[in-house]
């Protein structure tokens, strides 16, 4: 039986907002996907689209970022979805390093702003 596509969903502190609207304006397209997200923006993300069956990681400084990296690395998530604020410096930036260094090791689609998430949700069928 074949699975799901899965989808991982993480945005810095400021861009939270900018991706609950981003699951509320794509809900239809997110559902065909498992979801996994970090904890807080998977929070954002249910409260927005409370029918979207969330996954939700640890918060990304406390090692979220990791266990999407892992998931990556097994082949268990297939999108990227990882909304950057590049105006904020971060004191976990060497997770997301690492993390950006995994879709691109493991070529899978990573979408770092809303204009490529929308472009790509379009483009990925599930």
């Amino acid at each position: 039986m074949d699975r799901k596509r899965c989808v991982a969903l993480i945005a810095h502190d400021l861009k939270k907002q900018d991706m609950a609207d981003f699951a509320k304006a794509h809900e239809q397209a997110l559902a065909r996907y498992d979801i996994v997200a970090t904890g807080t923006t998977g929070g954002r993300v249910l409260a927005a689209c409370p029918d979207l069956a969330v996954t939700r990681l640890k918060s990304g400084p406390l090692g979220g970022d990791q266990q999407i990296g892992a998931l990556i690395a097994t082949g268990d998530v297939d999108i990227l979805v990882f909304f950057i604020d590049p105006l904020t410096a971060l004191p976990h930036d060497v997770d997301v390093k690492a993390l950006t260094r995994l879709a691109t090791v493991y070529d899978i689609p990573m979408a770092l702003n809303r204009a490529t998430a929308e472009r790509m949700i379009d483009f990925q069928p599930a």
